[in-house]
């Protein structure tokens, strides 16, 4: 029986257990509401630390990590990459990630490896940073209702530009540059997403939630290893294009694909069970946990959207959902690769 590893005590007080994720199925205890990643105290430690060394993957930098380690680093990757190669794994990236050149550069290089290895890999982005630069330099006043951007045509115009025709490709061509082939596309092209005015829309404008979504246009480039790389804006059936959160696009292709897992790279760490308290990093999480978490309060502002992706792409059908933390250099790898993760993984 795998032994449960007790974490230091939390600013609350309580303690929180590590249990482990062995790669191919998941423990449940029947009293707990939500459930812990397992840990294994042994080579998987090895690994989560030397992917996080920022040199580990760069054959271009030196590093201090023995040749012989660094094979028995990629051989120890065996059975997550059986378990996931083949399998349509979708990234919502944006926040620091984003905004950073060197965790960019990181998350770019991941997805690219991902691929390299056989898993199917879509690319859902949003820009707000962007838009919001591209604003300000226009003389055009950001504005926010409720955490959401609004959109006048003026703003709409500035959000299709940026987003469709600036970071979309920006990303495809790091990508390619990665040595892998990537393709840049719209939530337009193809009918992939077809919007619908926000219930809000008297207040903020051309911001739209999605209707309807219709995959069939990726799956040429799934199929041929290729990666999609989806900017967050929309038209509805007339044509008029919204602006559309990226979590929720990312959470719906998710679901439409039926995908294996849902990945949101996030500024934080994930779910925590005291927000003040780093350390009380929840690694696992149940639909009920995670219910019982917003009824609590503990799960509040910002991080509720974010949960409520995850919990409505489960639902549909879709295995997993994590939010990682993207500040963290090679999160997407640690995530998928090992099983200590990245942040939060919700299940069903």
């Amino acid at each position: 029986m795998l032994a449960a590893k007790v974490l230091p005590l939390s600013s609350s007080g309580k303690k929180f257990s590590s249990l482990g994720r062995p790669p191919n199925h998941y423990h449940f205890h029947p009293n707990l509401n939500f459930n812990f990643k397992p840990t294994t105290i042994n080579k998987s430690q090895v690994i989560t630390r030397c992917l996080q060394s920022p040199s580990v993957l760069d054959s271009s930098s030196d590093s201090s990590i023995p040749p012989q380690l660094r094979v028995n680093i990629y051989s120890e990757s065996l059975p997550f990459i059986q378990k996931f190669r083949g399998k349509t794994i979708v990234v919502k990236y944006g926040g620091a990630a984003m905004k950073s050149e060197s965790l960019q550069s990181s998350v770019i290089r991941d997805l690219v490896l991902l691929s390299c290895v056989g898993l199917r890999i879509v690319f859902v982005h949003g820009g707000g940073p962007e838009i919001n630069h591209w604003l300000t330099r226009l003389n055009i006043q950001p504005n926010f209702l409720n955490g959401l951007r609004v959109t006048d045509a003026s703003t709409m115009e500035i959000v299709s530009m940026v987003l469709v025709g600036k970071v979309n490709k920006h990303l495809v061509a790091l990508i390619n540059k990665a040595g892998a082939t990537a393709v840049g596309l719209s939530g337009i092209d193809g009918r992939l997403f077809t919007a619908r005015p926000n219930p809000n829309s008297a207040q903020l404008g051309f911001v739209g939630d999605i209707a309807t979504v219709d995959p069939s246009v990726l799956f040429p480039l799934i199929n041929t290893n290729h990666i999609p790389v989806i900017a967050s804006v929309a038209a509805d059936e007339e044509g008029q294009s919204y602006n559309v959160n990226a979590d929720t696009a990312a959470g719906e292709l998710a679901a439409a694909l039926g995908a294996e897992k849902l990945i949101l790279l996030t500024d934080v760490a994930g779910i925590l069970e005291d927000k003040e308290d780093i350390g009380s990093l929840v690694k696992e999480i149940d639909i009920k946990g995670v219910k019982k978490m917003v009824d609590e309060g503990k799960i509040a502002g910002g991080m509720i959207p974010k949960v409520s992706c995850c919990v409505r792409a489960i639902a549909q059908g879709v295995r997993t959902a994590s939010i990682i933390d993207g500040r963290l250099p090679h999160s997407l790898l640690l995530e998928i690769l090992t099983d200590q993760g990245a942040g939060t993984m919700i299940t069903g």
